[in-house]
């Protein structure tokens, strides 16, 4: 996904080769380059912009270790600046509250938000040894609430059953009621995507949002947006309080730039990446292990 991106950061290094120390001159070349790598790798124009001021204004004087040539100087600099544009440090779930914790799931149609329920409830699972319930109240897809029962089964969660005859606000109530009584830890809330974005859904799942008073709300967003991507964080972050991101399909062939764009609109941090169908493919997302991926350092740890 990110072999472009990489390639070009690469013939930057190689162009700053012999320098003695980073100038205006010798690093506007290397800059261009820059921007023009993130630009195709459909990273949104305002976090372009304010990625290379950062990065020009910490670079220009930056002296040259012995052992560095001025091209890994710059690329530390550009690594320091990409892991600052993501989010610095890896955060994860909140569930430190009352049980059970609420963490309702929002985004388009096809982002793979069942999919993701049933990651997380697997991992949450297998990881925090939580008693995990999840629900669905999307009832407007067809067969949306059986994918979840499915979904739920193969994670090993507990599933609440819903109707499409039933309101999704009053489904969600009685999930958590159920998950009261039955002394759950964590519940996962999946709701309804369009194919777009409209005023009926954006209501609804603001009704939903105060209904359950979730710790966790997250957007699910696909890697493969590009700059779509930008436009739906936007409008959900307005519609509600998200307190992170989940980005899916990140093993596919887009060029990646939704990850720097998302965390940059909505300023909340990217807690998890999907990666491969299986539910076992999701991964705690460490903004300077991407970085590093990114720039072509290789992520050993991940």
């Amino acid at each position: 996904m990110l072999d472009n991106l990489t390639q070009r950061l690469a013939r930057v290094m190689k162009t700053l080769r012999g320098e003695a120390r980073l100038t205006e001159g010798n690093i506007a070349d290397a800059l261009r380059e820059v921007r023009l790598a993130l630009l195709e790798a459909d990273v949104a124009l305002p976090a372009v912009k304010e990625l290379i001021a950062a990065v020009r204004e910490k670079a220009i004087g930056e002296e040259v270790i012995g052992s560095l040539s001025p091209g890994q100087a710059l690329v530390g600099v550009v690594h320091r600046e990409l892991t600052k544009l993501m989010g610095d440090t890896h955060s994860g779930l909140n569930l430190a509250t009352q049980p059970p914790a609420v963490v309702l799931m929002a985004g388009l149609q096809g982002a793979g938000k069942t999919t993701t329920v049933g990651k997380l409830a697997k991992l949450l699972r297998e990881t925090q040894k939580k008693k995990v319930l999840v629900v669905s109240c999307d009832v407007y897809r067809p067969a949306a609430i059986e994918q979840l029962k499915t979904v739920a089964t193969q994670a090993g969660a507990e599933f609440f059953p819903s109707s499409a005859s039933e309101k999704p606000v009053d489904i969600a109530r009685n999930a958590v009621d159920w998950a009261k009584r039955h002394y759950h830890d964590v519940l996962l809330v999946d709701t309804a995507g369009r194919l777009a974005i409209d005023e009926a859904m954006m209501r609804e799942i603001a009704e939903i949002h105060r209904a359950v008073k979730p710790i966790e709300t997250l957007f699910i967003v696909d890697a493969m947006l590009g700059q779509d991507a930008i436009h739906t964080a936007r409008a959900f972050s307005e519609a509600l309080p998200l307190t992170g991101i989940i980005l899916t399909k990140l093993d596919g062939d887009a060029r990646g730039g939704a990850a720097l764009s998302v965390r940059h609109v909505t300023g909340r941090p990217i807690k998890y990446a999907g990666i491969g169908e299986k539910l076992s493919g999701i991964e705690a997302f460490h903004p300077e292990r991407m970085a590093s991926r990114i720039l072509g350092m290789g992520d050993v740890l991940s």
